[in-house]
């Protein structure tokens, strides 16, 4: 990952974290290639904002953190 894009990861963890003190933990995640599951096919990142209980089970992190879109 490159500098740049740790920079704007670690500003707007801190703006969020800003925010209230309820976002406990982040997931960073980026899908690259195809067999990835990436499905726009240019640069992009996702940071998402956790929280304790948002999930009954936070192991796997990124595969689970949305637990609508989860295909299992």
């Amino acid at each position: 990952m490159s500098f740049a894009i740790h920079q704007m990861l670690d500003k707007i963890k801190k703006n969020i974290e800003e925010q209230g003190n309820t976002v406990s933990g982040f997931n960073v995640g980026v899908n690259a290639g195809k067999d990835a599951g990436q499905s726009i096919f240019h640069v992009h990142v996702h940071l998402i904002p956790r929280r304790k209980g948002d999930t009954e089970n936070p192991k796997g992190g990124v595969r689970g953190a949305i637990p609508h879109k989860r295909t299992h």
